[in-house]
């Protein structure tokens, strides 16, 4: 296993108090339309009663959860508007979520509180039995590469902004066309960018320009596929059929092993998104 994996691993052992069972989840009915309301968490999910309604609420949720874009809300009827889910992928999925939380400051004006970036999984074929998807773990529950996917992060942004939010994600592509973590091989790693359609959706124009523009390559993705390094190439997923699927709170807006630390107020997004419901207990081994 890399060293880089172990590390992840072993950070993330440290949180964990005790094994989690995977007899003791049950799986919800996917995320079919996407909405997160941003609204203040219901019954005690203030940060003072969040760990004791957290504990009575994991013994009865599931799973990895499952975004399916294919429903999208339009916005007064105007399809420009129209916010859809979207993911895209290119190696460590830590340095890729800061990058898209600054593309949706600068692009799309959101505050704290209406940041939707999350990092995730996605480009499999399948979840496990309770319909969960993990990080590596010491319980062999889920693994994410065992599975096929693939490190992404997902965000739900206006249809219209699909196209700048993809020069935003070839930007992040080095001159020579490789990820900014080329020391991470593997299909965990890969290149990949998911889309309601995939490139059948009327948006993928503007990708595949923001692509040759940098001199990068697209195609079909499979499911399941292999690693990218050293193609100069990017997996295209209808994301109706590989949707994406939340990492655990530990993973969500952390801080990186190439950059400096971000800082508390960044690290301290992801303690606010689980408290007003935009990340999600996942199942998994976790933090909390």
């Amino acid at each position: 296993m890399k060293s880089k994996t172990m590390n992840r691993i072993l950070l993330l052992s440290t949180f964990l108090a005790s094994p989690l069972s995977s007899a003791a989840y049950t799986v919800p009915k996917p995320i079919v339309d996407g909405k997160q309301t941003g609204k203040a968490a219901p019954d005690g999910l203030g940060s003072g009663n969040r760990r004791a309604f957290l504990s009575r609420v994991v013994a009865n949720t599931a799973a990895a959860i499952a975004i399916d874009p294919s429903r999208a809300l339009a916005a007064d009827n105007d399809d420009s508007s129209r916010q859809e889910d979207v993911y895209f992928g290119v190696g460590c999925f830590w340095h890729i979520q800061h990058e898209f939380v600054s593309a949706e400051r600068t692009l799309l004006g959101r505050k704290d509180a209406e940041l939707t970036s999350m990092t995730g999984y996605a480009g499999g074929t399948k979840a496990d039995g309770e319909g969960r998807v993990c990080y590596h773990n010491f319980q062999s529950i889920a693994d994410y590469g065992k599975l096929g996917h693939g490190e992404v992060v997902g965000m739900r942004i206006p249809s219209s902004s699909i196209g700048d939010f993809a020069v935003e994600y070839f930007k992040l592509f080095g001159e020579d066309g490789e990820r900014a973590d080329p020391m991470d091989k593997g299909g965990e790693y890969r290149s990949l960018l998911g889309l309601p359609g995939g490139r059948n959706h009327k948006m993928f124009g503007q990708v595949e320009a923001a692509a040759a523009d940098r001199g990068m390559m697209l195609a079909d993705g499979k499911g399941n596929d292999p690693d990218t390094l050293g193609k100069r190439l990017v997996y295209v997923m209808d994301s109706n059929k590989f949707p994406f699927y939340q990492a655990e709170v530990y993973h969500q807006y952390h801080n990186d092993f190439l950059t400096s630390a971000y800082g508390k107020a960044y690290n301290d997004l992801a303690e606010a998104a689980l408290d007003d419901g935009r990340i999600k207990i996942t199942g998994c081994p976790d933090r909390v």
